[in-house]
């Protein structure tokens, strides 16, 4: 027979509201009680009910942890090709391993048309889950103003394109474009050029107006710009554009169009950094794929997905918490190519 709360609470020698308290998470219960429950937990095999802690406590112990994009390449992917692609996995195992040793089970969904983006909306609505941590990758996505008028606990990966009253976690996109462009100058470049995102997208901008800045603060007033989309194609037809007008120094908005810049100037039968210095973003597995491997600005990843769930917990503790934003600090990677 399946072990019960009293059982468990008679081997703890304690009270079966000790023993509910311990296993549902609260606080404020002293170490020795903790102590004596686990042991005890772990005696009788005990396994929680979840639906009957889900009536007591209100919560399913489970979170969304959504890929959401409304007009991009992630229409053509499933779920194996998000997790697949470097950044998102990051982010993907950076919440995962965040959430499971606080006994949260996180579910992964994609949401790249308007049934999905409903029936993430509605599997909340419905009481699977009790929150979403979301990671956006079109600045017109819909998704986040759909939850927080559903005023669903969202958590979303970087701040959103137009002010919303939704909580975030991001990194300081303004000050890692400023580590790479006093990189560049401080290893002699005389002309520096930018390969950007999509301005669309409130990081890219920021990286953008970031390294303009921290050009202009240099006496390097003359910067040359290309726009990429963040694929390598991009980066690689952005980089012929600048190598034109006689760049030897350039910023990649990330590392994807780092790897199609380095590409581009070889092609072009130009070394790298010899005649052409690159500099990527976000220090993914494409970085060190490449040769030479990319000198990069760290974006902590992992980092940010553990603020996200906490951050998540803290608002599903408290859904009248106004929202939050979390910016944590990059950091310059110096590998070969620059």
């Amino acid at each position: 027979m399946a072990s019960t709360l009293e059982e468990v609470a008679r081997i703890a020698g304690v009270s079966r509201a000790s023993v509910s308290r311990v296993v549902n998470g609260k606080p404020g219960v002293a170490p020795h009680i903790v102590e004596a429950v686990t042991a005890a937990v772990a005696a009788t095999g005990y396994v929680p009910n979840r639906a009957a802690r889900t009536l007591v406590t209100g919560r399913t112990g489970t979170v969304l942890v959504v890929v959401s994009g409304a007009d991009s390449s992630l229409r053509q992917w499933g779920l194996g090709e998000v997790l697949a692609d470097p950044f998102f996995a990051r982010v993907a195992g950076g919440l995962m391993g965040s959430l499971r040793p606080r006994n949260i089970d996180p579910v992964l969904m994609l949401a790249v048309s308007e049934p999905e983006r409903e029936r993430v909306v509605n599997y909340v609505r419905e009481g699977n889950a009790d929150g979403v941590l979301l990671v956006s990758a079109e600045a017109s996505d819909p998704l986040p103003g759909m939850l927080t008028r559903a005023k669903i606990p969202v958590v979303l990966f970087s701040r959103p394109s137009e002010p919303a009253p939704i909580s975030y976690v991001d990194v300081d996109n303004h000050e890692g474009a400023a580590l790479a462009a006093r990189h560049l100058v401080a290893r002699g470049c005389r002309r520096l050029g930018i390969i950007t995102g999509p301005v669309e997208v409130a990081g890219a901008e920021d990286r953008l107006e970031g390294f303009l800045a921290a050009a202009r603060r240099l006496s390097m007033d003359d910067v040359a710009t290309a726009a990429g989309t963040f694929s390598v194609d991009s980066g690689a037809h952005a980089m012929i554009q600048l190598l034109a007008q006689g760049v030897d120094g350039v910023f990649a908005s990330n590392d994807n169009m780092a790897v199609g810049a380095i590409l581009a100037a070889h092609e072009q039968g130009l070394e790298v950094p010899g005649d052409v210095a690159v500099v990527g973003y976000d220090d993914t597995i494409a970085a060190l794929m490449c040769r030479p491997t990319v000198t990069t600005i760290r974006q902590p990843i992992e980092a940010i997905a553990a603020e996200m769930a906490r951050l998540l917990l803290d608002v599903i503790d408290d859904p009248g918490m106004p929202a939050r934003h979390e910016v944590l600090a990059p950091e310059l990677i110096v590998r070969g190519s620059a």
